[in-house]
């Protein structure tokens, strides 16, 4: 048995443990429930705004290309000014997108409000930084495996909340709800220990972080618009080719810079490459492609090839159950990476994703078999979800935890769109003539690629080197004399 990889103490507090975890789980809620409210309400917003899906689309796009960018930079500023107060700044900001959302009174202020609300991707990146920080070394897995699952069952939470509040109320109801979260969230914080974090004199490296920005939010757009522009259209190819060309420059000014806003030389670690690369191979596979399956045969009527005709809400309250199911198993993935090493975990969450999606292949013509299957899945998505960024946690600095999640973060974020994409193109390419419904030969080839990419993250985890009987990469942090306000 190896032993823990993380720092062997951390600074003394006198919060309680379970304080400073559940804060930081209250805190993620916030940007879990603000990524997924709106999927529910696009057809409200479409009535609201006599406007078309494509335009409306916008209010998750926006959202989305502000998070990813928010992951990296914000962890970063987090590493170097102190992530409990950026936590706190970060929140209210999300909190005055609701509020230009709900005033504005247009479909452009509801998508400017949206962007505004997109720096909560921030949040997830700064709470690994602040249970590192501040938790003994003995409960760092577990408390960032909990944190990471937290947003599988907030994202569920998100959904339920708008369904109850779109069939109930005003479609403005849903930004009065993520406000209240994110100032309640806000308030939580103020409990959480005052940083030991000195703030340091650094040039901050606007170059880099613009071209970082153009760089990502090119390649988000590309991926997450191929469904409407079509992937034969100019803009799709343009945009992503687009955003590999800006991202070469960043990497190439990074490389250059004294001061690089994130420190690509990192990525030389074996084992922080090979995390960032498991990442995208099961981003790809499990969380962009099972979760468009998923619903999708839920609720295909049982005359289409594949479809096991379900209501929406049967298929909502199978979904709440089985994420629910996953959250749970999220300690025993951190208790697996703090005993034996994330690595195991990671092994562990492969191996159930490559037999989910079989069980999706072999068992979708009854209700039973494919809950089964789809409970696999997400107990999958739990493992790998909550390795990754304890993986990445042992690997890196203290000082550069928020950092690199936050890196590992947009991974996520991108592969996951890229993913949906490959999925929908799949589904596209074999369809019932004269219906909308894919064939079973379509959704094999899903269930393949799903395989395929768990596969890949299963030879990657293994060919990690395993850490032997060493307490951390660097040192755990100790008190500074100087403290966040």
């Amino acid at each position: 048995m190896v032993s823990s990889d993380f720092p062997v103490a951390a600074p003394p507090t006198t919060r309680p443990v379970w304080l400073i975890i559940a804060v930081l789980i209250v805190a993620d809620i916030v940007s879990s429930i603000e990524s997924s409210m709106m999927l529910v309400a696009l057809p409200r917003l479409i009535e609201a705004f006599d406007a078309n899906a494509a335009d409306v689309s916008w209010v998750i796009t926006a959202f989305l290309l502000v998070a990813a960018v928010s992951a990296a930079i914000c962890g970063r500023l987090g590493d170097i000014y102190g992530r409990r107060r950026l936590l706190i700044i970060l929140l209210l900001v999300s909190v005055i997108g609701s509020i230009v959302s709900i005033a504005g009174g247009t479909l452009a202020s509801v998508v400017i409000g949206r962007a505004i609300q997109g720096v909560s991707g921030g949040i997830l990146p700064l709470c690994f930084g602040l249970a590192r920080e501040h938790l003994p070394a003995k409960r760092v897995p577990t408390a960032i495996a909990l944190v990471a699952a937290t947003a599988m069952l907030a994202a569920a939470i998100g959904g339920l909340m708008s369904g109850i509040i779109i069939d109930n109320l005003d479609w403005h109801y849903l930004f009065v709800a993520a406000g209240v979260i994110a100032i309640v969230a806000a308030a939580a914080c103020l409990a959480l220990p005052k940083s030991t974090i000195v703030a340091r004199v650094e040039r901050i490296d606007y170059p880099g972080a613009v071209l970082f920005t153009a760089a990502i939010a090119l390649i988000l757009l590309g991926v997450t618009k191929s469904a409407t522009w079509t992937w034969a259209d100019g803009r799709t190819a343009g945009c992503i080719v687009g955003g590999i060309l800006v991202l070469a420059a960043w990497i190439r000014w990074e490389l250059r810079t004294d001061s690089p806003m994130i420190n690509i030389r990192m990525f030389a670690r074996r084992t922080l490459a090979m995390s960032m690369a498991a990442m995208m191979s099961v981003a790809s596979g499990l969380l962009g492609g099972a979760t468009v399956v998923l619903p999708m045969i839920y609720i295909n009527p049982t005359g289409a090839p594949v479809g096991l005709g379900l209501s929406a809400t049967t298929a909502g309250a199978i979904g709440a159950a089985t994420t629910v199911i996953a959250f749970a198993a999220a300690p025993i993935s951190g208790r697996i990476s703090a005993r034996v090493g994330s690595r195991w975990a990671l092994v562990v969450g492969t191996g159930l994703g490559i037999a989910a999606a079989v069980g999706m292949a072999a068992l979708n013509a009854t209700v039973v078999g494919f809950v089964l299957a789809a409970m696999v899945a997400l107990l999958a998505t739990s493992f790998v979800s909550t390795s990754l960024p304890n993986l990445v946690v042992e690997e890196v600095p203290a000082e550069n935890t928020s950092e690199m999640t936050g890196v590992i973060t947009v991974v996520r974020l991108t592969f996951t769109g890229v993913g949906t994409a490959i999925v929908t193109l799949l589904l596209s390419l074999s369809v019932v003539p004269g219906t909308q419904f894919a064939t079973t030969t379509a959704f094999n080839s899903v269930f393949a690629f799903i395989g395929a990419c768990c596969v890949a993250g299963l030879v990657i985890a293994l060919l990690i080197r395993p850490r032997s009987h060493r307490t951390s990469a660097v040192p755990a942090p100790t008190p500074a004399v100087g403290t966040e306000a």
